[in-house]
């Protein structure tokens, strides 16, 4: 992580990182290329899979955000936000569309009024299942070139 330093005027800016002198391979580049090409693979196929169920990517993505997060009962739209790496407003717009498709249900937090909770229907529950079912069928599938992809960037 880069250190941050006040720069003249007393604007911060992260300090430049040092150079490590390593000299790239031949391998170096065809494993990032090969592994760059797996992970995309995995997305298209997520994407794919997604559309199949009639949600877009980003709905998938929310709905499994939502089902995966750590503490079920603060999922708020800022969490969502974050782990989607989107903007608020832009989270706020993807849960509006959710909440109308009756797949998310928006409730207001007992303890802080200004934030809102995100709960699946049990619509979403099923669609989330039989989507996560078909992911992990894929991981198991190319999980082998993966791990020998991950061992040559060693």
């Amino acid at each position: 992580m880069a250190k941050i330093r006040k720069a003249p005027g007393g604007t911060r800016t992260a300090a430049k990182p040092k150079r490590v002198a390593t000299a790239l391979t031949k391998a170096n580049y065809v494993a990032l290329a090969d592994f760059r090409f797996a992970l995309r693979r995995f997305l298209a196929f997520s994407e794919s899979a997604a559309k199949q169920a009639g949600l877009t990517p980003q709905q998938h993505q929310a709905l499994l955000t939502i089902k995966g997060a750590q503490d079920a009962d603060s999922v708020s739209i800022r969490l969502l936000a974050e782990r989607l790496l989107i903007n608020h407003n832009t989270a706020v717009e993807l849960v509006d569309r959710l909440v109308a498709a009756g797949l998310v249900e928006r409730s207001r937090d007992a303890e802080d009024r200004r934030r809102a909770r995100l709960e699946l229907t049990a619509i979403a529950e099923r669609r989330l299942q039989s989507l996560s079912t078909a992911h992990l069928k894929e991981l198991q599938t190319v999980r082998p070139a993966l791990m020998n992809l991950l061992k040559q960037l060693d």
